[in-house]
């Protein structure tokens, strides 16, 4: 199954958000992997500083869990400076509705 969803990049942060995820821990791409997630991208609109992001997982359920890892919420503190965030600094993430795809 595929994820859609969109995040808020503050203002200004666009090449430290890049310079973060191109050195991105290697327990975070584990994790991501041992909790079901492969093909993942992010994009960013520079016009509204909107994180597009896309994955695609085997389990929605089995994913959801992964927030309650120790690298994912040590990730979350880490991005916390520079996203708009919630009060336990997962990002403000909002799930698109897929109308389209196409193989």
């Amino acid at each position: 199954m595929i994820k859609g969803f969109k995040m808020r990049l503050y203002e200004g942060m666009e090449a430290e958000y890049q310079r973060r995820h191109e050195a991105l821990w290697p327990e975070m791409k584990e994790m991501i992997h041992e909790y079901g997630g492969k093909n993942y991208s992010i994009f960013l609109d520079r016009e509204t500083n909107t994180l597009f992001g896309y994955i695609e997982i085997e389990d929605a359920d089995r994913w959801d869990r992964s927030a309650d890892t120790a690298i994912c919420r040590k990730w979350w503190d880490y991005m916390a400076d520079i996203m708009a965030t919630n009060p336990d600094n997962s990002p403000v993430s909002v799930d698109l509705v897929p109308v389209f795809h196409l193989d």
